[in-house]
């Protein structure tokens, strides 16, 4: 072989060693992960080569890069919430993939109380909502974030004040006077359902404020998720605090990956929804003469309700850090919210700052702690709107009574202090000068849970909880406020401070294992304490005098008689538990779970301290059958069963003891009469379910059917004489409470392309309730407001639904003289309507096309009725000539005379069925804006935008607080603070 032949060969000997030594190296792959719905980045998917243990996470805009094998042809991209991918990387440094949702959600992970479940393993009806599914817009609290998404659940805004409270009700109501409200959980802290914020009651001329949301300090920007349990096989885990279903809240945490800063800012306007029709002034004037009345003409045209409302504005600032590796994961999240209410002068402005954190020790990882503390500090602006004002009303009231022919100032700079068209009118703009009320509260809740694994299947873990609410309250009525004459020429002032402290001790033992393929095996026992404490403290004075000072900062002025001061801290109010649980998978097809909790209840009598609270349910993967791998329709088919007990202690601490109070300078009164033998309300409920998948996820079904049956009513009566006078007594009534229906709920991709996608969901539910067997009966639904002293509309009565309305029945105007008729000559006889709905509706949709999405939620109610009392006591027909009057009173085909009573009857009984568009929202996908600027997105969402009902008053959807003696109401509209419709613009993005 020559010399150049033999250099040909040694070249391409060399050059064949080199290209196998390249091939034999790792390559680098990059990319970006995006959701197919709207093309944004989605950070923390796991990229993992297949068949390897070793992988990497996207960042915080969809971005990864990883280094693989020479052997490796594929990439596994997974991340909960979507459908796991597989990519072919042959030949490929780059790849750019869009991941879909689950629809089927099998996989996805619900938290089902002390612990979590895939969904395909739940036994229960449990619904869960993430955080991409919830509404959008100006959301102070995370009922909110929820509200028409979840069959069965009832969300009730009690008014539009900015942090307003919601009646919240899971498949309806099952208690006559103990709590109606879920349990709520916030990372496993058992939550009182109050706050440290100070009541305002009695206030002179106008009655009682009404609450904030006790929910108001929690960011909802920090939610994760929210998990509803809504039968007692999913909630009695819970015990006695569980009666009325449970709703889980999970906060974000930290994850593993490249450190992330996500920034949202939003603002945005409101005005008032939907306004009362009234007289204007020339209506007025038409009226007068149609009446032939020659006063209440004072020359002007004004709008009173114009006067007091304004365009609200609305900020909200999110800015979170979060980020780690697999032993330490931490996040840091900071907020401002500054709303101003639609009425003049109220607002609410929030801070809150959180930190989680989630750490693992040592090489074996075994030993871990998690961490989460968060604070918030609320002010708010409060205006005087009450839930039970006089005759002369609060602010809406006065407005909405104003003579629109009367002016309401002398001068520019002097307002009309008593109106020439009667002493008993309040100029509401003058309301607004005399009235100051603040209000400050500080939240801080939070825990600490070390834990540790003695095995991969066996692992113990303690949390200690605590949340605490401090507030403090300031308000004064001036001195000037001459028509009231609790307050003319002597002022009024109020000074309170109030505290709620809620402590949890929870220890749990947890053991995994799967034996075999066929059979798993999850169980947790635990122990648990909690403890209750609050307080509150207040001073009132009256007699100030003005000289630049707040009333409430000179209480050492006031007159010795007209000064209260008031303490009182509540009885020990204590729960200790134990409890089990057992779920049990065999081959994926044939599920079952068992629970048992035994409570035990300072709040209880001596004999009756504790409780035992069991729960069964049972699952049948029919799909996962031989015989129905071949159904190519249906993906999912679950059939299951659930029945259980549980309790019901929310009602007052001490209640079964016998208690004095202080009622004057050296007078003590007996108020409670113990009762040793006081037990639990108890609710054994059943519940029936489906769920059904089709087109491999493409439509999802799920029907219940529950039976819940509330015995041993709580109650508090009069204690019987001979006896203490003024005493009560809480006792077990020998009365039920059913409450059953259906639910169904309906989910499908509607169109599924590359870039257009369309997404449905419905939910309904079908409520029937009825109360069995009380003996006697007992009034609600107090009515206020002129002609109404001691009036009420509602009754507890057996063979009738709860509050069922108790009226005169209404027949129309006499055309001959101008009165009301009613049957049975005016006396009052049961017309049994229903306040509470009969059917609940929830529908969503989006749509998404490109960089573009589309998103509308809608929720209703049906087959209910509202007693519109701001119709009967402050606009009546009997106003004309000095207040004013509604516009249907007026323009009614038959003339109403004018000394025509105001009575309580079927006429002011309107029907309360309505469909709103809770939120609708228009997105769209900017991307990275810059290196540093990335996943962009903006948005503009409205939110009651409209609604469709024949309810004449501000909104169908509300519920003011009527109570007679703590016996609860619901269904009445009274002068509340008026809904909003609000506009906003948001922008959100990461670094």
């Amino acid at each position: 072989m020559s010399c150049k032949n033999l250099l040909k060969s040694a070249a391409v000997i060399v050059l064949l060693c080199v290209s196998q030594l390249i091939m034999a190296q790792d390559r680098v792959v990059t990319g970006r992960v995006t959701d197919s719905k709207d093309n944004t980045g989605v950070p923390g998917v796991t990229v993992t080569p297949k068949g390897t243990k070793t992988g990497t996470q996207t960042g915080s805009d969809g971005s990864f890069r990883i280094s693989v094998g020479s052997g490796v042809t594929t990439l596994v991209f997974s991340s909960i919430g979507y459908a796991t991918q597989e990519v072919d990387i042959s030949g490929k440094s780059t790849v750019d993939i869009s991941m879909v949702v689950n629809n089927a959600q099998l996989g996805e992970v619900v938290v089902t109380g002390y612990g979590t479940a895939k969904r395909k393993d739940l036994t229960g009806s449990i619904a869960s909502v993430k955080a991409k599914d919830f509404n959008k817009g100006v959301n102070t609290s995370p009922d909110q974030l929820i509200q028409g998404k979840v069959a069965g659940l009832q969300i009730t805004s009690n008014n539009g004040q900015p942090g307003a409270g919601s009646t919240i009700r899971i498949r309806g109501t099952s208690s006559v006077r103990s709590g109606n409200s879920p349990l709520i959980v916030v990372d496993g802290v058992p939550l009182e359902g109050g706050s440290g914020r100070p009541a305002l009651n009695d206030l002179p001329g106008f009655g009682n404020t009404p609450g904030s949301n006790p929910l108001n300090y929690i960011n909802p920007a920090d939610i994760e998720s929210m998990d509803v349990l809504k039968d007692a096989s999913a909630a009695a885990i819970f015990g006695s605090r569980g009666a009325n279903g449970v709703i889980l809240i999970t906060t974000k945490k930290g994850k593993v990956g490249t450190p992330l800063v996500e920034v949202g800012y939003s603002i945005g306007t409101s005005s008032i929804a939907n306004q009362i029709d009234i007289l204007s002034g020339e209506e007025y004037r038409a009226a007068l003469k149609k009446y032939s009345l020659t006063s209440g003409d004072y020359g002007a045209n004004v709008d009173a309700m114009d006067e007091i409302l304004r365009s609200g504005l609305t900020q909200n600032v999110n800015l979170s850090f979060s980020g780690g590796n697999e032993s330490a994961r931490q996040r840091i999240s900071l907020s401002y919210l500054n709303e101003k209410g639609i009425v003049e002068e109220s607002q609410l402005t929030k801070y809150t700052v959180g930190y989680t954190g989630n750490f693992r020790f040592f090489e074996s990882k075994k030993l871990g702690l998690d961490i989460n503390i968060n604070t918030a500090q609320l002010t708010e602006e409060v205006v005087p709107i009450t839930n039970n004002a006089g005759f002369q009303g609060t602010l809406i009231g006065q407005a909405l009574q104003w003579n629109p022919t009367h002016p309401f100032k002398k001068t520019a700079d002097s307002f009309w202090i008593e109106p020439q068209f009667g002493a008993s009118s309040i100029n509401p703009l003058w309301m607004l000068e005399m009235y100051d009320d603040n209000v400050n509260t500080t939240q801080y809740w939070g825990y600490i849970a070390p834990y540790y694994k003695f095995t991969n299947e066996l692992e113990y873990r303690f949390q200690y909880g605590r949340n605490q609410s401090d507030g403090r309250r300031t308000a004064m009525i001036g001195r000037q406020l001459l028509n009231i004459n609790d307050i003319r020429n002597r002022g009024w002032a109020s000074s309170a401070e109030s505290r709620l402290l809620v402590e949890q001790f929870t220890h749990t033992l947890s053991y995994t294992r799967q034996f075999n393929s066929n059979f798993n095996l999850n169980a947790v026992v635990g122990y648990e304490y909690l403890n209750f404490e609050s307080s509150n403290s207040s001073m009132r004075g009256q007699d100030f005098v003005d000289i630049g000072i707040p009333y409430y900062n000179m209480f050492g002025y006031t007159t010795v008689s007209s000064r209260s001061i008031q303490h009182y801290e509540a009885p020990t109010n204590e729960l200790q538990s134990m409890f089990a649980r057992a779920n049990i998978n065999y081959k994926n097809k044939y599920l079952l779970t068992a629970t048992v909790r035994r409570d035990g209840s300072t709040k209880f009598g001596e004999n009756n301290k504790y409780a035992f609270f069991p729960s069964f349910s049972a699952a049948w993967n029919v799909s996962q059958e031989n015989f129905m791998q071949n159904m190519g329709t249906i993906s999912n088919l679950k059939l299951r069963f659930g029945y259980g007990k549980t309790g019901n202690q929310e009602f007052p601490p001490g209640a079964s003891q016998t208690r004095y109070g202080i009622s004057g300078p050296g007078s003590i009164t007996q108020q409670n009469v113990g009762n040793p033998d006081l037990k639990w309300e108890t609710s054994i409920t059943l519940n029936g379910g489906i769920d059904v998948g089709l087109w491999g996820g493409r439509l999802n079904i799920t029907a219940d059917y529950f039976n819940k049956e509330t015995e041993d009513v709580l109650f508090e009566l009069d204690f019987p004489q001979p006896g203490a006078s003024s005493a009560k007594q809480w006792r077990n009534l020998p009365a039920t409470i059913n409450n059953k229906g259906v639910e169904l709920s309906v989910t499908g991709t509607v169109i599924k392309k590359q870039d257009l996608t369309w997404d449905l969901g419905f939910n309904a539910t079908w409520l029937q309730n009825k109360l069995e067997g009380l003996d006697g009966t007992y009034n609600t639904g107090g009515l206020s407001g002129q002609g109404s002293s001691g009036a009420y509309v509602q009754k507890l009565a057996s063979g009738y639904p709860l509050n069922v309305f108790y009226l005169r029945e209404f027949l129309g105007i006499d055309p001959n003289t101008g009165q009301s008729m009613y049957l049975e000559d005016g006396d009052v006889s049961y017309y049994g309507e229903d306040p509470n709905p009969n059917v609940l509706l929830g529908i969503s949709t989006e749509l998404n096309y490109k960089k573009w999405t589309v998103t509308v939620n809608f929720n209703g109610a049906y087959g209910h009725y509202i007693y519109n009392e701001t119709a009967m006591n402050v606009i009546p027909i009997t106003n004309l000539g000095t207040r004013n009057v509604a516009s249907a009173f007026v323009n009614s085909e038959i003339r109403e005379d004018l000394s025509n009573a105001i009575t309580s009857s079927t006429r002011f009984l309107e029907k309360g069925n309505f469909l709103k568009c809770q939120n609708a929202r228009i997105g769209y996908s900017i991307g990275n804006i810059s290196k540093y600027i990335k996943n962009a997105t903006v948005a503009l969402t409205a939110q009651n935008l409209f609604v469709i009902t024949d309810y004449t008053g501000f909104d169908p959807e509300v519920n003011v607080d009527k109570n007679i003696g703590g016996v609860p109401s619901y269904g009445i509209e009274y002068i509340p603070f008026p809904s909003a419709r609000r506009f906003q613009f948001s922008i959100n993005f990461s670094l």
